[in-house]
């Protein structure tokens, strides 16, 4: 079984995984936890460390910065970070994601496809083609969940959660409207497909909702 937590910043994504995570121990099933975005998956992860070894750091860390943002500004520099950044995706999702999944285990994933799809759009707008080959193969390959959970919460909500959080590298307001925009979008995740949350609420009342759905799977 192969289950998906997509959603805005501040959400409560990760709790909410938490505590399914730990409701599925207790019940005897095996469970793998794991975390993607595009751009960060393990091997890219591990490309770019080494990477920066090679050249003397002169490729800028991760997260906000002028050289990185200028880096990828680059047409060329951009157009081979999306590829290999699909292509590490395909391994994740479509190989080790799929047999994790064909061994038995419960698949919690925090964030899915769709997530990354956004993160595109924002981050390469020139550069990235949903309608390129690579990316509808990624669509094609991956695994479909067996639930889709989508959580929401407001910007204003995502932007007090984040401070409290004392999150690193927080979105701008920008950036936060413009991927709740795109996870309210009904083409992109369609309600038959996606169980939509409002967040706002208390984290027992909605893992409470979280459990009713499984109850339809059985």
């Amino acid at each position: 079984m192969i289950i998906a937590f997509s959603g805005t910043d501040g959400a409560g994504k990760s709790t909410q995984i938490k505590i399914l995570v730990s409701e599925f121990s207790k019940q005897g099933f095996k469970v793998k936890y794991i975390w993607a975005r595009g751009g960060y998956t393990p091997l890219f992860s591990a490309l770019k460390f080494f990477l920066r070894i090679l050249t003397a750091k002169k490729i800028p860390d991760v997260g906000h910065s002028l050289p990185r943002d200028k880096l990828l500004k680059r047409k060329s520099i951009s157009s081979i970070w999306l590829a290999i950044s699909i292509l590490d995706l395909l391994i994740f999702y479509s190989l080790y994601a799929r047999i994790i999944g064909w061994l038995g285990i419960v698949v919690v994933c925090d964030r899915y496809i769709k997530d990354t799809l956004i993160d595109f759009k924002r981050n390469f707008p020139d550069a990235f083609d949903e309608k390129s080959f690579l990316w509808k193969l990624l669509v094609f390959s991956a695994p479909k969940p067996n639930q889709s959970f989508l959580l929401l919460v407001p910007v204003n909500v995502s932007l007090v959660r984040s401070k409290m959080k004392g999150e690193p590298f927080p979105d701008s307001s920008e950036t936060l409207s413009f991927r709740l925009k795109n996870y309210l979008d009904e083409s992109i995740f369609p309600s038959d497909k996606y169980h939509k949350i409002d967040c706002q609420r208390s984290i027992e009342s909605i893992q409470l909702e979280i459990r009713e759905k499984f109850k339809e799977l059985s």
